[in-house]
Order: C-alpha cells, then sequence, then structure tokens
C-alpha cells in the first residue's frame, strides 16, 4: 500500500525555476542545515486530527523545523528521479490519498497510477480526508482507509489461493488412463 507521503512527487507550481535550482544547488555546498526552505506549517497541513496534532506537537523526538537545504535538495532530486521511472513500476500496489491533501497533491498519486505498468493497480482517493490517511485523520476515516486495505489485500489472496489451489489440484490429479498402464506392467 502506498500512502500519499511514500511518494512525493513535487506538483508542477511547487518546483523550483531553474535559476533557484542552480542557486541553491551552490548554496548547499556551504550551508546544508541552513533551513532556508519556506513552508507552512507541516504538521497543521498533514494531521487532521486537532489531538494528534497536539501529540506530535509534544513529542520532543518529532521534527518540527522547516526543511533543512540539503534535505530539501535531496527529497527534489530523488523526485525527479523517480517520476522518469514510473512506468517501469509492475508490481502489484494500492495507493490511498486523501482528496483534500496541502501537503502531496493527490494528482502526483494519480500520475503514479497511470503511469505504472502494473496490471494490478488501485487507487482510491478518499473525499474530505488530508495527508496522514493512517494516523491522523478521525477514527472514522481512519477505519474506511484500513478496511479498504484490508479488503485489497485479501481479494487478492482469494485469487492467489484459487490459483494456487488449481494448480495443485492439476499437479496431483492423474488422468484415467495412467492408473491403467501402471496395471498392465
Amino acid at each position: 500500500m502506498l500512502q500519499s507521503n511514500f511518494l512525493t512527487l513535487i506538483a508542477d507550481n511547487m518546483r523550483p525555476s531553474p535559476i533557484m535550482f542552480n542557486v541553491l544547488t551552490q548554496l548547499r555546498k556551504f550551508i546544508p542545515t541552513w533551513k532556508i526552505v519556506p513552508g507552512d506549517d507541516i504538521v497543521e497541513l498533514a494531521f487532521r486530527d486537532p489531538k494528534i496534532r497536539q501529540e506530535i506537537r509534544d513529542n520532543p523526538l518529532c521534527y518540527k523545523g522547516r526543511v533543512r537545504l540539503q534535505t530539501a535538495m535531496e527529497l527534489y532530486t530523488v523526485t525527479v528521479d523517480l517520476e522518469k521511472k514510473l512506468k517501469d513500476v509492475t508490481m502489484t500496489f494500492l495507493i490511498v490519498h486523501g482528496e483534500d491533501d496541502d501537503v502531496t497533491d493527490p494528482l502526483t498519486s494519480k500520475l503514479l497510477y497511470d503511469s505504472a505498468s502494473s496490471t494490478d493497480k488501485t487507487f482510491k482517493l478518499y473525499p474530505g480526508m488530508w495527508h496522514a490517511l493512517t494516523y491522523g485523520e478521525f477514527t472514522e476515516n481512519t477505519d474506511i482507509v484500513f478496511a479498504d486495505a484490508i479488503s485489497w489485500i485479501n481479494e487478492r489472496i482469494a485469487r492467489g489461493n484459487s490459483r494456487s489451489e488449481r494448480e495443485l489440484k492439476s499437479k496431483n490429479d492423474k488422468p484415467p488412463d495412467t492408473d491403467k498402464k501402471k496395471d498392465h506392467n
């Protein structure tokens, strides 16, 4: 299952201009830990449930500052590289994404779904839900996402079991004339 935060392709309106990219590339050599990358409060945007937002803010192990320059540049580089390879994805997958996600654009998940060569792929867009679907949404929404994921997995298990049973049956079933030949020897 791919959740919106596992695949963070960059929306066109969020990409730095080529000039800005070159400037940032040079700056990162000298000040890689600079917290230059502007951005909104990610906790406020990602986690819909106010109780979970507060839990994250109170957790001293959660980084809540701005993204550092080197981190931002690496994330940008890897996502640009990923975009070029989406057609190479052949595995079975389920993508879940909140329609009201202000952290990652749902269109990036749709891009993966449309581009991947996989023959068994599913894209579920949840109306009214935010970024953190499995932890951060209200309980009733999280339950819907998990129920869909479990159902999706169970469907594939059932398909696999049916195929395995057919293969075992055909392997173990002997044609009727096989037994007759043994009797004549």
